[in-house]
């Protein structure tokens, strides 16, 4: 099913069940030149930087075009704006827990019920934590694990990098969703969909490290068209997952970006990079605006 869940939800947002961390100790810089887009008119300034949500310390993006882009805006928008604990605490608990009906175990098919009580037991998890949350909250918890291990880490991701640049600069900063509707996303998922969303999770947890080096590779190195066949290769087998995480909240977003362009400005959009790649991307979305998003070669 996903060939790589931990990378599908690196690349499409939905970075709030990430902890918060402290800041990462400097390491050697390593130069990466993601992809950069640009909608512009005579007096709008649109600029579209593809993200990915977790990374290890050492890679040295924001500079050259991207940062040049980032300087010139007023304005910086996220997916999300993420807010106090106790807000993301309160939300977490109102939606991503059932408090009665079969436990996750139950929910589960027979067959990967001892791979995920390995998986939790592998990490120090104990059963009854993860027992009563949803499907869908204990997929992505569990993507996360791994990452951790890793080092990849959402202190050394762009969106906690630009908003701290952004204060410093003075610039508004804003999001195209909030951390309640991003969790609501996962209520349009069927039952059905939410266990297959876990089971994929589970069977990908061994080879999260292989999947997620290529995909940040691909970040790094600017190449949007292999991250397109990477979120392809995740999502064919799942269009209902595909529709509510990617294309629908890729609709949304073209008619942001084309109601926004209608008032001067200049603005820097950092969005989860699977956004920005492949068929029913943003791009592809503009279109139905008759906007062009054209790549900024640095």
């Amino acid at each position: 099913m996903f060939r790589s869940v931990t990378a599908a939800f690196a690349t499409l947002g939905l970075a709030f069940a990430l902890p918060a961390c402290a800041q990462p100790a400097p390491v050697a810089a390593k130069d990466a030149d993601p992809a950069l887009w640009v909608v512009k008119d005579k007096d709008t300034t649109i600029y579209l930087f593809g993200t990915i949500h977790v990374l290890k310390p050492g890679l040295s993006w924001f500079d050259e075009a991207v940062k040049k882009a980032f300087d010139k805006s007023g304005t910086l928008v996220l997916e999300m704006v993420e807010p106090d604990q106790a807000t993301q605490q309160k939300v977490v608990l109102s939606k991503a827990f059932a408090l009665d009906g079969p436990t996750l175990s139950e929910q589960l098919p027979a067959e990967k019920r001892p791979a995920f009580a390995k998986a939790l037991k592998d990490n120090g998890l104990p059963l009854a934590q993860y027992d009563r949350m949803r499907p869908w909250f204990a997929a992505i918890s569990l993507s996360i694990l791994p990452l951790e291990k890793l080092g990849y880490d959402p202190a050394n991701g762009p969106e906690g990098i630009l908003t701290r640049a952004a204060k410093a600069q003075h610039k508004q900063v804003m999001g195209l969703e909030t951390f309640e509707g991003q969790m609501s996303l996962f209520d349009k998922l069927s039952h059905k969909g939410q266990v297959d969303l876990l089971a994929s999770t589970i069977d990908e947890l061994p080879k999260a490290q292989e999947n997620m080096d290529k995909m940040v590779a691909d970040w790094a190195a600017g190449r949007p068209d292999e991250l397109a066949k990477e979120m392809n290769a995740s999502l064919k087998d799942t269009p209902e997952v595909a529709e509510t995480l990617l294309i629908n909240r890729n609709k949304q977003w073209a008619g942001w970006i084309a109601e926004r362009m209608k008032k001067p400005g200049t603005v820097f959009i950092a969005v989860g990079a699977g956004h920005l790649a492949g068929p029913g991307s943003v791009q592809d979305q503009l279109q139905r605006y008759r906007l062009k998003a054209v790549r900024i070669r640095y």
